[in-house]
């Protein structure tokens, strides 16, 4: 028998923060919380469903409670080009965004957080930023994996 995993994200945080954008604290939604914040890169929702597989969740109903966590602005979802969307869940101080930049291995697809760099845009001497624009910033490259 698999040890189910300890989730680091109290059930009463998961709680307050469904409740803080309206939405019913289902056993799905609080599950998925606690997935994302305990894992240390973004996660695809069949890395989800396989983490949660234990529990019963369908792969519906996780994409489900992603989608609707994505639209309340507590979870951030990541199309780096690869066409495999991955999230993310979001901190309160946020704008909707990711606040670190990602890298993404170009050979084995690994994506991993940047979350001790920042990265700043400022306007060139000859223009400036126009308004209204949220930036997400993908390094890509090889892992050390892949470089070995």
């Amino acid at each position: 028998m698999k040890k189910k995993t300890r989730w680091p994200l109290a059930l009463d945080d998961a709680k307050a923060i469904l409740r803080s954008v309206d939405l019913r604290c289902t056993a799905a939604r609080i599950a998925v919380l606690q997935c994302l914040q305990a894992s240390s890169c973004p996660m695809t929702p069949a890395d989800i469903a396989d983490t949660l597989a234990d529990y019963g969740f369908d792969k519906s109903t996780i994409y489900r409670s992603l989608t609707e966590l994505h639209d309340s602005g507590k979870v951030t979802r990541l199309d780096l080009g690869d066409s495999v969307r991955r999230f993310e869940l979001l901190t309160e101080a946020g704008d909707g965004t990711s606040e670190h930049p990602h890298f993404m291995c170009v050979d084995c697809g690994e994506v991993v957080c940047m979350a001790d760099f920042t990265v700043e845009l400022r306007p060139s001497s000859t223009g400036s930023r126009p308004p209204g624009i949220v930036s997400e910033v993908l390094v890509r490259g090889h892992c050390d994996s892949c470089c070995s």
